[in-house]
């Protein structure tokens, strides 16, 4: 028999070269008139950004620009926000720029009219029912970067400072009402941020596929992503000009997006303490896990990824997918071990508490536990596989 399940698929998105000239037509589209334009500080001064708010003023459009968005956004950075939004009366967001900004920039649309604290709507079973839907601001989702496709999400990861750990907020009306996919916006992304954001979205649709809960929407999805990541990945990374491949790419974090309401898994439960604690770039940290992981859920994953290999055109079935991801981090320049990426050992066993109880860990195809997570942290530290 088979099980019943809940699915969700994502907004209206706006995909091609020069999309974002319709910014004020996306805002309009979503009753927006006064936005607050959140992005990062390396961003806000950027061309890019300039020629997007350039867009909103012939649209006669009134923007605000917010850009106290760290890396890893803080509960600080929402506040500062929620503060911004009140004070300009600002009636929605224009979310601009990687995952930090984006994430950032919906939660602070969600809080702008809720009285209760931000961590009251933790993605923890139905406390997303708390929150006054009347109170939450519409968004418009731009992203300059191609990995957390948090564009086509309806949460945000929040780190909260006291604890060291990052939350995810959730709530079914974050789902941006407008995306522009826009890959000429990507074209300055330095090589190391398109290795390390590309690597995400790769991540995100390997773990929806593993995922052992029931979607086969999702999971189509998730192998599409990986092919389009398989096929230009690299191709981004070499010639940054590339803007079929940087628009693939775009497409591609859109998809794990999407694909990982299926579950996400031990990459994401093992990569989001070392984020809290070090500050380590989301993306590059799933990378460095990716193998590691892979090898620890062999024998749950053995036919899954035969038939994923068969499609991606691998030879020998798991251990030839398992030989390509290693080879794509070498041509990436992703490091193959923690302390490459400035981790250390002292803090492992505390991160493996961290982990088996991050909300990722469930998805993943073999049960995780403390001694699973300490084990594949220094693991990840040694360089050991097999």
């Amino acid at each position: 028999m088979l099980p019943s399940a809940n699915w969700n698929y994502p907004t209206a998105i706006r995909f091609g070269t020069g999309r974002i000239d319709e910014l004020g037509d996306a805002c309009a589209a979503a009753g927006i008139r006064r936005p607050l334009f959140v992005t990062d500080p390396g961003l806000a001064g950027l061309p890019i950004a300039r020629h997007a708010l350039e867009v909103l003023a012939a649209a006669g459009i009134e923007a605000a620009v917010f850009s106290q968005v760290n890396s890893n956004p803080t509960e600080e950075n929402v506040e500062a926000g929620i503060a911004a939004m009140r004070a300009g009366d600002h009636d929605g967001v224009v979310a601009f720029g990687g995952g930090s900004a984006l994430d950032c920039g919906k939660v602070v649309a969600f809080m702008k009219g809720q009285t209760r604290p931000m961590w009251d709507f933790e993605d923890i079973g139905d406390w997303w029912t708390r929150a006054d839907p009347s109170g939450i601001a519409p968004i418009i989702a731009v992203p300059t970067t191609a990995g957390t496709g948090s564009e086509v999400g309806r949460a945000g990861v929040i780190t909260n400072i006291a604890t060291h750990t990052k939350k995810v907020i959730f709530h079914p009306k974050m789902l941006p009402a407008q995306v522009i996919l826009d890959p000429a916006l990507t074209v300055g992304l330095p090589p190391a941020l398109t290795a390390g954001t590309g690597m995400d979205a790769f991540a995100h649709c390997l773990e929806a596929y593993a995922a052992p809960s029931y979607h086969p929407l999702a999971e189509g999805i998730a192998v599409e992503g990986m092919r389009l990541v398989q096929e230009n990945l690299v191709r981004a990374y070499r010639d940054g000009s590339d803007l079929e491949a940087r628009g693939n790419m775009l497409v591609a974090a859109s998809a794990g997006a999407t694909a990982f309401q299926k579950g996400l898994g031990a990459i994401h439960a093992l990569s989001h303490p070392v984020g809290a604690l070090y500050n380590t770039h989301h993306g590059l940290t799933n990378a460095v896990f990716m193998p590691y992981v892979l090898d620890f859920n062999r024998e749950a994953l053995w036919d899954k990824v035969d038939r994923l290999s068969a499609w991606l055109g691998l030879e020998d079935g798991f251990s030839g997918f398992l030989d390509f991801v290693l080879r794509m981090r070498r041509d990436l320049g992703i490091p193959h071990t923690l302390d490459k990426i400035g981790v250390d050992d002292s803090r492992f066993e505390e991160m493996a508490r961290m982990a088996i109880v991050d909300p990722t860990a469930g998805g993943n195809p073999r049960s995780l536990t403390e001694a699973d997570a300490l084990d594949l942290y220094q693991r990840a530290m040694d360089g050991r596989l097999g």
